[in-house]
């Protein structure tokens, strides 16, 4: 059975991710982890992370994935073997050294990182050899190249389906260190291609109007994941530790259903509804990098606009409280408005809110305070961890 591999840049989102159907969630620890910015685990949160991940049947990996300087590796076995008592079901990592010293002295089970941008099966090999027994494949191959790979391989192939797209080779850019001082491939990437810049033909300035930009749209692979399910692929990867509890939630329950569907029908019915609920959680333009065509112009963002709208993330369900219902409010709403709930296994339903109290029972004019608990009514089943956004915006 294929995986779905989601992200969590803490406990709340990794919840999220398992029950809006991840078979796996990657984490990053307070070492050796790219994403320097992310609320990363301590050791203490990944064994607790770890429990809730096996207690759904579930797995949990955890990044060690910087490319080290010689000051890294102090206190790096202790590390692992921290990481091996807390009884996770892998690392992703890009140093063979790392790979070494895990499987010197601890039995964890090792990933290769998409930092090491692995190609070829014959670079699958290499890994193979040191006793990796899976190998997370670069970002720029199509699905055919992929489908041979994973012919000719012995380990698990893992391959990127959503999220960000580095505008260098699978992360190896030093624009964040020549600008920032922010080593990019050790946790610290400023995401400098994202920036605006004036734009230069020799001493004239050709940019008054539009600022350059120089980064890639995002990841969106929707259509193509048929098509890696066939090739054999063992793990399909979404991107986004830093990204909020809406955009888990949603791209994770997208990319759930679709497989399901596929795995159950053998094809998909309508790729036009998976996209429209899964644009509802982006904020940047998307396309299929690298998995169809080679990447033209039409891939790139080149100038200062290319955000777009997303649904307004307003609360979180957390039961029934007498007659109404208790929210978490995470975005201001208020009578009149119409909103959409959806969660794990269910499609949006949407419906108008009538009023709001807080839980003394007080009528409130509007839901205004972040994580303040709300009583609403809403006329149809909800269960706790459903998602509430907005409707008409």
């Amino acid at each position: 059975m294929i995986e779905l591999l989601a992200p969590a840049g803490d406990l709340e989102k990794l919840k999220i991710a398992y029950l809006y159907g991840a078979d796996a969630v990657f984490i990053g620890g307070q070492e050796y982890s790219l994403r320097a910015r992310a609320s990363n685990f301590s050791l203490a949160e990944i064994k607790e992370a770890a429990l809730f991940a096996h207690h759904l049947g579930k797995k949990l990996y955890v990044t060690a994935n910087i490319i080290p300087h010689d000051e890294n590796y102090e206190g790096l076995i202790e590390y692992l073997k921290g990481l091996e008592e807390a009884n996770i079901d892998a690392i992703i990592v890009a140093s063979p050294y790392i790979v070494e010293m895990a499987k010197k002295h601890t039995n964890l089970e090792v990933h290769i990182s998409t930092q090491q941008s692995v190609l070829n099966h014959y670079a699958v090999k290499y890994f193979e050899d040191i006793d990796a027994s899976r190998v997370v494949l670069g970002r720029e191959l199509n699905v055919d190249e992929i489908k041979t790979i994973v012919e000719k391989s012995q380990a698990e192939i893992e391959v990127f389906i959503h999220g960000g797209m580095c505008a260098s080779y699978s992360g190896r850019c030093t624009l964040s260190n020549t600008f920032t001082l922010r080593d990019a491939n050790r946790g610290g990437c400023a995401h400098s291609c994202r920036w605006n810049y004036d734009l230069f033909d020799g001493n004239e300035k050709i940019s008054d109007e539009t600022l350059f930009s120089m980064s890639s749209k995002d990841l969106q692979s929707l259509r193509f994941i048929p098509s890696l399910i066939d090739a054999g692929v063992h793990s399909l990867k979404i991107e986004g530790r830093m990204k909020s509890v809406h955009y888990i939630a949603t791209v994770v329950w997208v990319y759930r259903m679709l497989i399901d569907e596929y795995i159950a029908t053998g094809k998909i019915s309508d790729f036009d509804y998976y996209e429209n609920e899964i644009s509802k959680a982006e904020n940047r333009l998307t396309k299929e990098g690298f998995l169809g065509e080679f990447p033209n112009k039409n891939y790139q963002l080149y100038n200062n606009r290319s955000e777009i709208p997303t649904k307004t993330f307003v609360g979180i369900v957390l039961g029934p409280f007498n007659d109404y219902i208790k929210v978490e409010q995470r975005n201001h709403f208020r009578p009149e408005d119409t909103l959409e709930v959806f969660g794990p296994g269910k499609k949006p339903r949407t419906f108008k809110v009538e009023s709001i109290y807080d839980t003394e029972m007080n009528l409130l004019d509007a839901a205004r305070h972040p994580r303040q608990e709300v009583l609403i009514k809403i006329p149809f089943k909800v269960e706790p961890y459903d998602l509430i956004r907005k409707a008409n915006d």
